[in-house]
């Protein structure tokens, strides 16, 4: 029997075209997804790049620069958690998150028509029945949709993002931003706008590792609780109390309560008639507009699919 070490398989033949090879740090860390997300990758690489999702130039380092990326943000999901990926784009990091995390709900909130079509094919090539793509902005659906946690890859700026993203919070739910080395910064100017969308702690956390291609900075925005104190808050701390809730004021003992008025003794004053208008002749009175003049509502998208306006 020859003693020789078994040969190892070549990396670049279970790599997608296109893409280089797969990285040791990608078999470490997606372990027996690998293969879903190699599947993922390819889409990226061909139909993702014809349709402009993704720069051409961005495919040789799909796996280090946006797979592994993107994956740092699980270990900050609890377990069977409802997600939402705000401006899902190609997918980054909703499906990575999907892919690796099957225990996770996750919806594909993306307004642009191709961008959305494509985020459908990838979800049933891949076959993730648990994802939904909805073809809506976050306007759209504010009011009608909360889950456990958001996610934004470059989006936008946090002061804009915390208004798009803390109404589809639930209370005690968060925000995850993935942010560059600027983070400090974005949080620091962003503390008022948090405070008066409902947020009731931010902060910069790190996630994964350097050497497995998942470290990242993530800002963190935790939606308070209802009925919580704060600006922003519609608990009963943020209410002013009606006239009728308001407590009555007793006369102070030794004072005398004063005595009602009785208003059936106090002389009215006798009304003056008013001249009759002449009547208005006909032809000359302005018509209002009807209820046909008033603009019809846009239709929001179905959040059953991909379907809604055009681009």
């Amino acid at each position: 029997m020859s003693s020789e070490p078994a040969e190892q398989p070549d990396r670049t033949r279970l790599s997608p075209p296109g893409t280089g090879p797969v990285p040791e740090a990608a078999v470490t860390v997606f372990g027996d997804r690998l293969p879903v997300l190699q599947a993922y990758a390819e889409l990226l690489a061909t139909a993702g790049v014809e349709r402009g999702l993704i720069g051409p130039r961005e495919a040789p380092r799909l796996w280090e620069r946006h797979l592994l990326n993107c994956v740092g943000l699980a270990e900050l999901i609890p377990q069977d958690a409802s997600v939402l990926d705000l401006g899902a784009g190609a997918g980054l990091p909703g499906l990575v998150l999907a892919a690796t995390r099957p225990d996770l709900e996750v919806i594909l909130l993306e307004p642009l028509l191709r961008r959305a079509a494509f985020l459908q094919e990838a979800v049933d090539n891949l076959g993730l029945p648990q994802v939904r793509v909805v073809r809506a902005r976050a306007e759209d659906v504010a009011g009608t949709l909360q889950v456990d946690v958001v996610t934004a890859r470059a989006v936008a700026p946090l002061e804009r993002l915390v208004g798009w993203a803390m109404p589809l919070v639930r209370p005690g739910g968060c925000l995850l931003a993935q942010k560059g080395e600027r983070a400090e910064e974005e949080v620091a100017a962003s503390r008022d706008v948090v405070a008066h969308s409902g947020g009731s702690e931010v902060r910069v956390q790190t996630v994964g590792e350097e050497q497995l291609c998942t470290f990242g900075r993530v800002v963190v925005v935790v939606r308070a609780l209802q009925g919580a104190a704060g600006p922003g808050s519609d608990g009963p701390a943020s209410r002013r109390p009606s006239s009728s809730s308001r407590p009555r004021t007793s006369p102070k003992a030794g004072e005398r309560s004063p005595k009602p008025v009785d208003r059936s003794a106090t002389p009215r004053r006798p009304q003056s008639r008013r001249a009759a208008s002449p009547p208005t002749p006909r032809g000359s009175a302005s018509r209002t507009g009807s209820t046909s003049d008033l603009a019809n509502p846009g239709s929001v998208s179905s959040p059953a699919g991909v379907t809604g306006r055009t681009t």
